[in-house]
């Protein structure tokens, strides 16, 4: 991509947070249906897929990171008698999550940043992230928050969107995400740039190589790195050892049970 369009977007290389949130914000009332239609109903089975990875158990508490409009949650919940905290820094996003949760849903939400989270030491059984660390501001924190808050034996699933290395899939791929897909979420979305922006932060983002040595330095074993649909996208299933030591500096939130999170109205 050339040039931001607008002051009001965020640059894909440095994703500042408050532009990011703003931008989602911004896309909130159509960002499901888009979602779905520009993927034909794909990102419903790669939601899926990732929770099967993760292997919820009833009764265990898991955080969903990035949590948008809920999606994964939900998603989660209809699996597993299981505590769910979401996590978003849109509140416009976690509106439409609230109301698709429904009254008296298990999920808890919670608007937070994903590189200073919320949440107590060791905290959570599972964690999960959909195409969201691609737009952390600094990925490395984002790991190491992950791994902070993930118990021993903790696992952790990362859906993100790839680039499919086949070269006739790949060009097919790459036409459809740099060409079409901006000018359909020009028509139909609030924010004329925002489908810009999406294909631009992917190119940038790191592959999946770079990112199994991100991992390991965050302290996580790397399970698996499964590329779903041709690499459109990938699922990254890294775990905290049952051993673990925390990295980086200590946390002032040292407890083993998270606080309660504050639902949001």
């Amino acid at each position: 991509m050339g040039p931001r369009e607008s002051a009001d977007l965020p640059d894909p290389e440095r994703r500042e947070g408050a532009l990011v949130a703003q931008m989602f914000n911004a896309i909130a009332p159509t960002y499901d249906f888009l979602n779905h239609l520009l993927s034909l109903n794909v990102d419903r089975y790669w939601r899926r897929v990732a929770i099967r990875t993760l292997e919820p158990v009833s009764g265990g508490v898991y955080l969903d990171l990035c949590t948008g409009t809920g999606d994964l949650a939900v998603a989660l919940l209809k699996r597993a008698s299981a505590r769910v905290v979401g996590l978003d820094f849109s509140r416009g996003m976690m509106a439409r999550a609230i109301r698709k949760a429904g009254a008296g849903s298990a999920l808890d939400l919670v608007q937070g940043d994903a590189l200073d989270l919320p949440l107590a030491d060791r905290c959570v059984d599972g964690a999960m992230v959909a195409f969201g660390v691609r737009n952390f501001e600094d990925l490395d924190r984002g790991f190491l928050e992950m791994a902070r808050v993930l118990r021993p034996g903790g696992r952790a699933v990362i859906l993100e969107f790839s680039e499919p290395r086949g070269r006739l899939f790949g060009s097919l791929f790459r036409f459809y995400f740099r060409r079409v897909l901006p000018v359909l979420g020009r028509l139909i979305s609030p924010s004329s740039g925002a489908y810009n922006y999406l294909p631009a932060s992917v190119s940038r983002f790191p592959d999946s190589e770079e990112l199994k040595g991100r991992f390991k330095r965050s302290g996580f074993l790397v399970r698996s790195q499964r590329p779903l649909t041709g690499g459109i996208a990938t699922l990254h299933c890294v775990e905290k050892p049952a051993e673990a030591a925390d990295h980086g500096p200590p946390s002032a939130r040292s407890a083993t049970t998270a606080p309660p999170p504050q639902r949001l109205a």
